[in-house]
């Protein structure tokens, strides 16, 4: 499950990240502009929008995205407390709505319960070669009978690498999507992390497109 979070508060949008990729694929957005980057580049399970952000709020951008046909199940959270952002909310094309402060279990909680309302399945294991499957909600590999434990950011990587497969993906493309803004690695790191998945699942997988990126194919 592919979730888009828009949150302009960084300290908020990074509790809600640590906890959320525990147990699904999330992309953070801190503004709309950002939000409509994503969407041009991936597909989403489920929104999760602050109503309060700088420049276009969470409403009129959910408002937006429903006109271009966007029905991509929404949750809006905010500090307002009034029925009248309430009512705009819903009318905007929400499916739920909490307001903070609130308990992260119930953040997943109302996400479960989309899922459950809209079908929403999580991702089985995917055959990446004979023998060879990846487990994206465990975060593992299971290769001829053993399994291997690929960490957090090596499960983002090849998550998006499968999302995009026979796309060239530059570097920035990758840590913008996987990392943090604040946690943005260096190149070496990057190859780093490329090494480890290639050395687990085929050293042919994740091809080098020199001065462009990398593609799997």
């Amino acid at each position: 499950m592919h979730i888009l979070l828009l949150e302009d508060d960084p300290v908020l949008a990074d509790i809600l990240i640590d906890y959320l990729r525990e147990i699904y694929q999330v992309s953070h957005a801190y503004n709309a502009n950002e939000v409509d980057t994503l969407l041009d580049k991936n597909q989403y399970d489920l929104f999760i929008f602050d109503i309060n952000v700088a420049g276009k709020n969470g409403i009129k951008l959910l408002q937006e995205l429903r006109k271009f046909s966007y029905n991509t199940p929404a949750i809006f959270i905010t500090a307002y407390q009034d029925t009248d952002h309430l009512k705009k909310a819903f009318d905007a094309g929400a499916h739920d709505y909490i307001k903070k402060p609130f308990e992260l279990d119930e953040l997943n909680l109302r996400i479960l319960n989309l899922k459950k309302i809209f079908h929403i399945e999580d991702e089985q294991s995917i055959e990446l070669a004979p023998t060879v499957f990846f487990s994206p909600l465990l975060k593992t590999i299971s290769k001829e009978g053993k399994t291997i434990s690929l960490g957090q950011k090596n499960t983002q990587l090849l998550n998006y690498f499968l999302k995009n497969r026979s796309r060239i993906i530059s570097s920035e493309e990758l840590t913008q999507n996987i990392w943090d803004y604040d946690s943005i690695p260096s190149e070496a790191t990057l190859r780093s992390h490329i090494r480890d998945l290639r050395n687990i699942i085929g050293k042919d997988k994740i091809k080098t497109i020199r001065s462009e990126g990398y593609i799997y194919e």
